[in-house]
C-alpha cells in the first residue's frame, strides 16, 4: 500500500487540481511498459538520487519500504550511484535514505 502523500501536496492539488490530474497521468502512462512495479520503483529513486533531489529521495523511499523493498534493495541503489555521480554526491544521498531509517524509529517509540 503507497503511503498516504505528504499534507503539503494534498493542499496543492486541492488549489490546483488539473495539475493533480495532468501529474497522475503522467504517472500512470509513466509506469506503463514490461518493467515489474519493483523495478520500477528502483529506477525511480536512482533517478531522483542522480538529481540531487533530497525531498524526492525520501518520498521514493518512502513509496519502496511501503512496497516491500528492503533497506538493503534502497542501500543497492544508492552505492551504484558513486561510480555515476561521485562519493560526495552518494554520501549526501545515503544520510538521506537514513532520514528516513531515522524518521521510522522515531515514530515506533
Amino acid at each position: 500500500m503507497t503511503p498516504k502523500p505528504p499534507r503539503a501536496y494534498d493542499e496543492f492539488v486541492r488549489n490546483f487540481p488539473k495539475l493533480g490530474q495532468a501529474w497522475d497521468l503522467i504517472h500512470q502512462a509513466g509506469s506503463e511498459g514490461p518493467l515489474d512495479s519493483k523495478t520500477v520503483r528502483l529506477v525511480k529513486l536512482g533517478i531522483v538520487i542522480g538529481a540531487r533531489q533530497e525531498g524526492a529521495v525520501h518520498s521514493s523511499v518512502r513509496k519502496a519500504r511501503s512496497e516491500g523493498i528492503t533497506a538493503d534493495e534502497v542501500e543497492q541503489v544508492v552505492s551504484l550511484a558513486a561510480s555515476t555521480i561521485g562519493l560526495p554526491s552518494t554520501v549526501a544521498a545515503f544520510t538521506w535514505v537514513r532520514d528516513r531509517r531515522r524518521a521510522k524509529k522515531r515514530k515506533r517509540r
